[in-house]
C-alpha cells in the first residue's frame, strides 16, 4: 500500500491510500479539486471514501467527487448529513482494496468522531496531530484522554495521518512547558527546518509520539511536577484537562490544534 497526503485549504491533509492497482481511498476531502488533480497525476481510482467527522473542513470536497465517481462513503452517524452513505460505528470493520479496516470511536474533538485502522496505517482526523490534539468542540477531556489510550494501545510503528499540518506549534507548546526536554528540543529544531522548506511534517508514528506528544505523558512524573497536580491513579485525565485548557490559550493562528 502507497500513501500521498495533499495540502488543502489553509494547512489541511488529505489522505489518498491506493494499492498496485492503482485503486485507492480518499479520506477526509476538504475540497475535490487538488484530489481530482492527484488522481489523474498517478492514474487512480478510487473505490470509497473515508470521513471521520462532520467538519466542513473535511466533508466540503465529497459532493464534487460524486459527480465524478459513484462510490461509498464511510463515515459516522454524524457525516450522514455530509453525504455518508455508509454509517459506521466502533466494533464495525471494512474490507477495502483487500485490507481490513477497523473502526475506532474517538469522541471528543466532535462527540460522533471516529478513526479508520488497518496495520499500520490510523486515519485520525482531527483527534491527534504531531505532538498535540484537536481542540474540543463537543466533547470532554476525559472523553479525549479516553479516545488517547485507545491509540495508545496500538502498536508502536501505527503511521498516525492527522489531518492538520500543526506540528511546529504544538512543539512550542510543549517545549514551554519542558524547555529541558532534549528530544522535544531537537524535534522541533527538525522540524523548523522541514517547515522552512514547506515540507511536511506528516505522517508520524505511535512511538514517536508517544516522546513528544503531552497529550500522551499523562502518567509523566516530569509533567505532573510542572504542572503541580497529582491526580489519583486512573484519573490521569486531569492532566490532560489542565494541558488542553494551556494549549488553549498558548499563542498561537491554529483554528483546530
Amino acid at each position: 500500500m502507497y500513501l500521498i497526503s495533499i495540502p488543502a485549504l489553509v494547512d489541511n491533509y488529505i489522505w489518498i491510500l491506493y494499492n498496485k492497482n492503482r485503486q485507492c481511498l480518499i479520506v477526509d476531502p476538504s475540497e475535490a479539486a487538488p484530489v481530482l488533480k492527484v488522481l489523474t497525476d498517478y492514474q487512480l481510482t478510487p473505490v470509497a471514501i473515508l470521513l471521520t467527522h462532520h467538519h466542513q473542513d473535511h466533508v466540503d470536497g465529497v459532493a464534487r467527487l460524486l459527480q465524478n465517481f459513484q462510490i461509498p462513503i464511510y463515515g459516522p452517524e454524524e457525516t450522514r448529513s455530509k453525504g455518508a452513505t455508509h454509517i459506521v460505528s466502533e466494533n464495525d470493520s471494512l474490507i477495502l482494496l483487500n485490507y481490513y479496516f477497523s473502526i475506532i470511536t474517538l469522541p471528543g474533538h466532535t462527540l460522533g468522531h471516529i478513526g479508520f485502522y488497518s496495520a499500520p496505517w490510523f486515519f485520525c482526523g482531527d483527534t491527534v496531530f504531531s505532538a498535540g490534539c484537536g481542540r474540543l468542540f463537543e466533547g470532554t477531556p476525559e472523553q479525549m484522554y479516553k479516545s488517547f489510550q485507545k491509540i495508545n494501545q496500538f502498536p508502536s510503528n501505527t503511521i498516525i495521518c492527522p489531518a492538520h499540518e500543526y506540528t511546529l506549534s504544538n512543539l512550542n507548546f510543549a517545549t514551554s512547558l519542558l524547555p529541558q526536554d532534549s528530544f522535544i528540543i531537537a524535534y522541533k529544531n527538525k522540524i523548523k527546518k522541514l517547515r522552512l522548506k514547506n515540507k511536511s511534517s506528516l505522517p508520524t508514528k505511535l512511538s514517536l509520539e508517544r516522546k513528544i506528544n503531552l497529550f500522551f505523558r499523562c502518567h509523566d512524573i516530569t509533567l505532573k511536577n510542572t504542572l503541580n497536580l497529582y491526580p489519583p491513579p486512573g484519573e490521569e485525565w486531569h492532566i490532560f484537562s489542565i494541558l488542553r485548557k494551556k494549549r488553549n490559550f498558548f499563542k498561537n493562528y491554529d483554528l483546530y490544534a
